[in-house]
């Protein structure tokens, strides 16, 4: 997994509230257990016309946010079912953060698990990124891990919290198999020892 240290980037506004699972990416693209491949079909719904064609109504089809690898949301983004396709999809396009009022819990988790950094910022800060980024479309923002702050271009500064094993993890790109793999000295040296106490369970 990516580490996460600092990030800076335009940010991708998404004014909706309540944002589900299915919305980020919709059921007949879940037949996959691949990560990758699903970043051309986020927000499939809204993204794309009945014939195929993009929506230039739909904030992600606006050339002003195709680097974007930060998404600005509403409150309860990532509702709905637990689907680990959803943060799949949104990092296989490209983003590695999401700042918002509140997250689902289950899509919470799996934002930490996929190398995506959730920011839980206030409703009033949110709403200031909102205004900021309608005045100037393309704006930037610096999301710095290691302070836990949110860096916006004319200087202001918004603290976020995170448990702090969560952040160690994306700090050095460590997902639950990657955790396992510090141990793996300690994991042969068991395995070479019930070889020999039990070598009957090995012969195969």
């Amino acid at each position: 997994m990516e580490p996460f240290t600092v990030l800076e980037s335009v940010y991708m506004p998404l004014d909706r509230p309540n944002v589900d699972t299915d919305a980020i990416i919709p059921k007949q693209f879940l037949k996959t257990i691949e990560r990758t491949g699903l970043g051309k079909n986020l927000f499939f719904d809204w993204r794309y016309r009945e014939d195929g064609s993009p929506d230039p109504a739909f904030v992600l089809n606006d050339p002003c946010y195709h680097e974007a690898r930060i998404l600005l949301a509403r409150e309860n983004f990532g509702c709905g079912s637990s689907r680990e396709h959803a943060p799949w999809a949104l990092l296989d396009y490209g983003f590695r953060c999401i700042i918002a009022p509140s997250f689902a819990d289950i899509f919470y988790n799996n934002c930490f698990k996929n190398g995506i950094l959730p920011v839980v910022l206030s409703a009033d800060d949110v709403d200031r990124l909102f205004r900021d980024v309608a005045k100037t479309p393309g704006c930037r923002v610096s999301v710095d891990l290691a302070s836990q702050t949110v860096i916006t271009q004319d200087g202001s500064v918004h603290a976020f919290q995170i448990d702090p094993f969560r952040k160690e993890c994306l700090l050095k790109g460590l997902d639950e198999i990657g955790l396992t793999l510090r141990h793996e000295p300690e994991i042969a040296a068991y395995e070479t020892r019930r070889r020999a106490e039990a070598p009957w369970l090995f012969a195969l």
